[in-house]
């Protein structure tokens, strides 16, 4: 079958690859569509010890069930399904306690449950075998859009959900970067909380894409940014900054705004630092204000943002490549082209 295969570093080809089968409580899905995302990008520019040479990529993932594998009675043959990436165990202590991203069945303590796409054969391919405790129902939602919510909309929603107490009345919420993760969290902000939104990235064109869905937007890069955002803010500054760059920059700018017993959520992998200060008179952060490097989402996240994404109010801008071209997506992505997602179509 035709798959994206990442073969080393700096190797991303169109291959054949043998086809999978259904093993014991999994699925056989023919892939509708696949993400791709920064992520696989890296994996394209730079060796990572979690991919392993050969490993088909693809870890957002749309399709449709063509065959079951012994014991698999939840789903049926012929349902239209999403992929959630993290592949846990489903019988240690955080899987039992509806944590699954936070599985423990994995090689120690800095390491991650299996991913499709990274760790294991992902989806773009024709097809790909998934645990039947990865699924979740995507009937009537398009595929490319879809896939996108396993990932894109899944960090963002994970990140807000956890912290939902933080944005009550007369809060605010500031999104670092407005890529395809920053566009689904503006707007799931905006469905989900009656937090003020701020937006900022170094592309005005980035900006201008959810303008209408925000209440203020700012230049990165703009001189004098974090007092910008403080006024913004109402002076105290944000609730919730969500940081899906993560670079040192982008990680010096949320401490400078988040406002006291806030919370910085560092989904961005941008290989920053953010220096720590425990004296008194420190100005890193201000007193009461917490950081966290949030993976992913839970399955029951991904269930729920499913069904925000049935009321509409989920509308990210989709760029859809065909199988032949998937590798110009990643010149896109590689080069800032695109604004929102881009999803290969197995045609």
């Amino acid at each position: 079958m035709r798959a994206i295969q990442y073969l080393g570093a700096g190797q991303v080809s169109r291959t054949d690859v043998p086809m999978p089968t259904a093993t014991p409580g999994r699925v056989l899905l023919r892939v509708a569509a696949a993400g791709i995302c920064h992520t696989d990008v890296h994996f394209r520019a730079s060796p990572h010890p979690a991919i392993p040479p050969g490993t088909v990529l693809g870890h957002e993932i749309a399709g449709t069930i063509v065959e079951r594998g012994d014991g698999v009675t939840s789903f049926a043959v012929g349902d239209q399904v999403i992929v959630h990436p993290v592949w846990s165990c489903g019988t240690c202590r955080q899987c039992v306690a509806g944590v699954t991203n936070a599985c423990l069945s994995t090689a120690g303590r800095l390491s991650q449950p299996p991913v499709p796409g990274v760790s294991v054969d992902g989806g773009l391919a024709e097809f790909v075998a998934v645990p039947a405790t990865a699924l979740v129902a995507a009937d009537a939602l398009d595929p490319a859009f879809a896939a996108t919510l396993t990932d894109a909309g899944l960090v963002p929603y994970h990140s807000i959900n956890a912290v939902g107490d933080l944005l009550r009345p007369g809060s605010c919420a500031v999104v670092i970067g407005i890529g395809g993760l920053g566009q689904f969290a503006v707007e799931i902000l905006r469905a989900s909380t009656v937090a003020k939104v701020i937006a900022l990235d170094v592309r005005q064109q980035a900006l201008d894409e959810v303008r209408a869905k925000v209440d203020h937007t700012f230049v990165s890069t703009d001189d004098d940014i974090a007092e910008k955002v403080l006024r913004a803010a109402g002076g105290h500054g944000a609730d919730l900054v969500l940081d899906l760059v993560g670079t040192t920059t982008t990680l010096a700018l949320a401490g400078a705004v988040v406002a006291p017993y806030g919370t910085i959520r560092v989904p961005g992998q941008g290989d920053g630092t953010l220096q720590f200060e425990t004296a008194r008179t420190s100005t890193t952060l201000p007193r009461g204000a917490t950081i966290s490097r949030p993976y992913s989402g839970t399955r029951q996240d991904l269930v729920d943002l499913v069904a925000l994404a049935r009321t509409g109010c989920l509308t990210t801008r989709i760029t859809h490549y065909g199988f032949e071209n998937a590798l110009t997506a990643f010149d896109d992505l590689e080069n800032g082209r695109l604004v929102g997602r881009a999803v290969v179509i197995m045609d």
